[in-house]
């Protein structure tokens, strides 16, 4: 059973440790943590791992945030994945920083990623691991404050939400959603 596993977020240094790389950090961790590497391929950075006999393809597209649909797109067909064993991890201004929510569909709550992805796919009909990054900027600086780094004391928290973001992902392809949903959204 195969699984694709997306980190979204934005190709480049100065973007490597902003907010809006999110979802590029935790599949980084999953991989250094699983002792597997990251090749660029067609539409983005591919590592694939297996845990108890599922195959899970890990893909950090690089068309950049507002075109990622495209790698999405590409890699399910590819890989022959259905739209239910895949799993979107994206920052979400909705929610303190720090908090993980699990959802199996939704809206795409303004993030230009998941509208673009939603656009292709023509469905909202797919998982999302919801990082939360918080919202303390002002009125209408959200695009600033999404493309910021981490304050030095976020980055002190990060390595253990990522830690966790690594154990739903693997629960998400073992369990269900479901399953993850009722273990770790009340946490």
């Amino acid at each position: 059973m195969k699984y694709l596993i997306v980190g979204l977020g934005n190709i480049g240094r100065e973007y490597e440790y902003t907010r809006h790389n999110i979802g590029f950090r935790v599949l980084d961790a999953l991989a250094k943590a699983s002792n597997i590497v990251f090749a660029d391929r067609r539409y983005g950075f591919v590592a694939e791992m297996k845990v108890k006999g599922r195959t899970l393809i890990l893909l950090k597209p690089s068309t950049y945030m507002n075109l990622s649909g495209n790698a999405v797109r590409y890699w399910m067909n590819q890989e022959k994945v259905p739209i239910e064993n895949v799993l979107v991890i994206v920052d979400d201004l909705a929610l303190p920083f720090g908090s993980l929510r699990l959802k199996g569909k939704g809206s795409d709550a303004g993030h230009n990623g998941l509208k673009h992805i939603q656009s292709i796919l023509s469905t909202q009909e797919y998982a999302r691991l919801r990082f939360g990054i918080g919202n303390d900027f002002p009125r209408g600086g959200q695009v600033d404050y999404v493309l910021e780094d981490f304050s030095d004391e976020e980055e002190k928290e990060l390595p253990a939400k990522m830690e966790t973001c690594g154990e739903i992902i693997k629960s998400f392809c073992l369990a269900g959603i479901q399953n993850t949903m009722n273990q770790y959204n009340n946490k």
